[in-house]
């Protein structure tokens, strides 16, 4: 098949600057294109759009990451704001969200990191933690500002996730929200060493939907993106046989 397209989320910021220039702009780390390259992928940026548009979008891709980020707005699982939860984003929770819908309805290999990883268990009707206690010292789940933190994750035997990273491995992180309630039908397949779910799947016959709380893409280890296009690869065959 040709190259797997992956396609990532994005931010839409009201002010950037580069250059002269100081303008709204759609913005991404580029660690998260860079690693869907360097695995063998062709990756397109998906800035939020209408939700109206998402089950088209998906239907032209091959695979989806739902990119990290602001917190997720607590009306979205029904909760009151904690404090130290962050503005809302309206307009990136709508499209995120119909995106994860969409590629769950048709499918396409799905990966949610640090913020996708929460919206896709939101948009299965869990529920999240608005802010860890301590959170520097909580696990090492957030560095200071500006600055990924890194501990150890295990993976459960036996998930889609082991089968990609079989090992205990150290991972760069940062958030200070985690998973409470877990998704009927998402299944948790790795932990931190406090306990924290630091990935879900959704396990049956519909394919590649993972979410990780950690950030892949500020790491070295390919491996969890490697599945995504393998699976990318996959489904793209899948959808082209006669």
């Amino acid at each position: 098949m040709p190259t797997p397209l992956i396609g990532i989320s994005t931010y839409l910021e009201s002010s950037v600057r580069w250059g002269v220039w100081d303008l709204p702009a759609a913005v991404l780390p580029a660690g998260y294109h860079q690693l869907v390259q360097r695995c063998g992928g062709l990756a397109v940026l998906l800035p939020p759009d209408d939700p109206g548009a998402a089950e088209e979008t998906v239907a032209r891709l091959d695979g989806l990451v739902v990119a990290g980020g602001p917190d997720v707005d607590p009306v979205r699982y029904g909760a009151e704001r904690h404090p130290r939860t962050g503005p809302a984003h309206e307009r990136r929770d709508a499209w995120e969200l119909a995106l994860i819908e969409a590629a769950l309805d048709r499918g396409t290999p799905l990966l949610g990191v640090c913020r996708g990883m929460q919206l896709l268990n939101v948009a299965l009707g869990g529920t999240l933690v608005q802010h860890l206690p301590d959170v520097v010292g909580h696990g090492g789940h957030c560095g200071p500002p500006g600055e990924f933190a890194r501990h150890v994750v295990k993976p459960v035997p036996g998930t889609l996730l082991a089968a990609a990273l079989p090992e205990a491995v150290t991972v760069p992180t940062y958030h200070h929200q985690a998973l409470d309630r877990l998704a009927d039908g998402l299944t948790a397949s790795c932990h931190a060493e406090d306990g924290t779910v630091e990935a879900v799947e959704l396990p049956g016959p519909g394919g590649f939907a993972v979410g990780v709380q950690w950030h892949p893409e500020a790491g070295t280890d390919m491996r969890v993106m490697d599945a995504l296009i393998a699976a990318a690869r996959a489904h793209g065959d899948a959808t082209e046989a006669p």
